[in-house]
């Protein structure tokens, strides 16, 4: 994997998320703990919802137009048929990872 720094782990709010712009698209980081952190695609499947300002709860967001409900672990919607793209994070001293190559792929996609 190839890791980008992409901002602060204090940027984003617990049980929270952000829009982070990115040279590979944008993205939405979900951070669920102290320090979990999950990424993936802004856009919800169903009528293109802006996933990072849904809400957050557990390791799921729940889409803030038609309340489809997505595990960020998997991108998978929990009891629709739809799933989001999801990025590979990690968190070190404070900062939040992303695995570009993966990101990269999106784009290429």
């Amino acid at each position: 994997m190839s890791w980008v720094d992409i901002g602060a782990l204090d940027a984003v709010p617990e049980r929270g998320a952000r829009l982070v712009k990115t040279q590979m698209g944008c993205v939405a980081v979900f951070r669920t703990g102290h320090e979990e952190v999950f990424a993936a695609s802004n856009t919800c499947p169903h009528k293109g919802g802006p996933l990072a300002e849904g809400i957050v709860h557990g390791q799921s967001v729940t889409c803030p137009l038609h309340n489809w409900v997505f595990d960020l672990n998997t991108g998978e919607a929990k009891g629709e048929d739809g799933r989001i793209d999801t990025y590979p994070v990690r968190v070190e001293a404070g900062r939040i990872l992303i695995d570009a190559r993966t990101l990269a792929a999106r784009s290429a996609a």
